[in-house]
């Protein structure tokens, strides 16, 4: 085991088409990280974000949490600094917050291992700053809602530890339900997340004995912590006996700017592959959502158009949809945004030749600019 004081690389960047490490060091920058960096080294606009390698990981299980805070700290600061230069946005700021996600990453896939947290840098002076950015005060408070919700279970260690355990999100948010008469998350109206938020934060002090964290920084480092602490979670160390796995591995964590498709008309969310997947046809396709977040395209709440032309007329086709009404309520992002679409097609083309296989790619246009989430291997019928 080396000495802490050893000077090396522990955080990696990515980012504005650039990258410090690549797909060839899972061992360090486990799967997820060394795929970001990746394809941010080719050129694809990824959010920007950071990789804690793995090896802070085993610092961390061997010197603890202070120690590796101290060295860490500074690389962890500039590299939250190149993130806003490349949003143009500031971690904490009330008036441009920025937001980012957390997340683990082994060198192998290890499934349930650790949920993610997304919507960290929230709190009550941001909020309103949020609401202002996306003029969507719904979003906003929702947004803090969920992150409460899962800081709480992830961080704050408030998950039910088995079957018979209540979730005490879950209760709270039963309990108004059942108050205002109604049945989905969704119909909650912006007092009702407001009372959430309050709520959750009640159970956050009467079950921690701490209030919520709201230093921008102090969730910051408990979610890396987290991250850290997962890797020997009861689930995870049974999860490495069954297949083999060394203890001494570790996992990486990843920090990544949020983006958001619901910002308004100049912005939406896709899917989209550089093959069809039925039919092995040499086409590209693919569907989006205006002014909607991911899981809105594969919830079917919204009816999500076609990205190409060619795609969207042939729907039409199918859906005996006139030409005009077509391009008046259905148009194409390639009708729509064209030049998003032609750099989108671009990049289709870069990955499937890079990765010499069909890909399967998710895209977030933010207030008009294009960013690739990820992208994988496309699965075929």
């Amino acid at each position: 085991m080396e000495t802490i004081s050893e000077v090396k690389t522990r955080v990696y960047r990515f980012g504005n088409k650039s990258a410090d490490g690549n797909s060839k060091m899972k061992n360090l920058l486990g799967g997820k990280g060394a795929n970001l960096a990746e394809m941010s080294a080719i050129g694809i606009p990824v959010p920007p974000g950071f990789t804690i390698t793995t090896e802070v990981c085993t610092e961390y299980n061997v010197l603890g949490k202070n120690k590796v805070v101290q060295v860490i700290k500074e690389e962890v600061k500039q590299a939250i600094k190149n993130i806003e230069g490349i949003m143009g946005a500031k971690f904490g700021d009330i008036e441009n917050p920025l937001l980012i996600s957390v997340r683990s990453g082994a060198r192998v896939s290890m499934p349930g291992m650790m949920d993610t947290v997304l919507n960290l840098g929230l709190n009550d002076e941001v909020i309103p700053g949020l609401v202002q950015k996306t003029k969507n005060e719904r979003f906003a408070w929702d947004s803090y809602r969920r992150f409460i919700q899962m800081y709480g279970g992830v961080v704050l260690g408030m998950k039910p530890k088995t079957k018979e355990d209540i979730d005490p999100f879950e209760e709270i948010m039963e309990h108004l339900k059942d108050k205002r008469n109604i049945e989905l998350d969704t119909q909650f109206t912006v007092q009702d997340l407001k009372d959430l938020v309050y709520d959750f934060k009640d159970a956050v002090k009467k079950q921690t004995g701490h209030d919520f964290p709201l230093d921008p920084w102090d969730q910051l480092w408990g979610a890396i912590m987290a991250v850290f602490d997962s890797w020997n979670g009861d689930r995870a160390i049974y999860y490495r006996k069954m297949n083999g796995y060394p203890a001494d591995w570790g996992t990486a964590v990843n920090v990544q700017a949020m983006v958001y498709g619901n910002m308004g008309d100049n912005s939406g969310t896709g899917v989209c592959f550089t093959r069809d997947a039925g039919t092995g046809e040499n086409v590209f396709n693919g569907e989006y959502l205006i002014n909607a977040q991911g899981e809105d395209v594969v919830a079917g709440v919204r009816t999500p158009q076609q990205i190409t032309k060619l795609g969207s007329e042939r729907w039409a086709a199918l859906a005996q949809v006139k030409e005009s009404e077509r391009i008046a309520n259905y148009p194409s992002l390639e009708e729509l945004m064209p030049s998003i679409y032609s750099e989108l097609y671009g990049y289709q083309e870069k990955l499937e030749k890079h990765y010499r296989d069909m890909q399967d790619m998710e895209l977030t246009i933010q207030d008009g600019k294009l960013w690739i989430l990820q992208t994988r291997n496309g699965k075929r019928t």
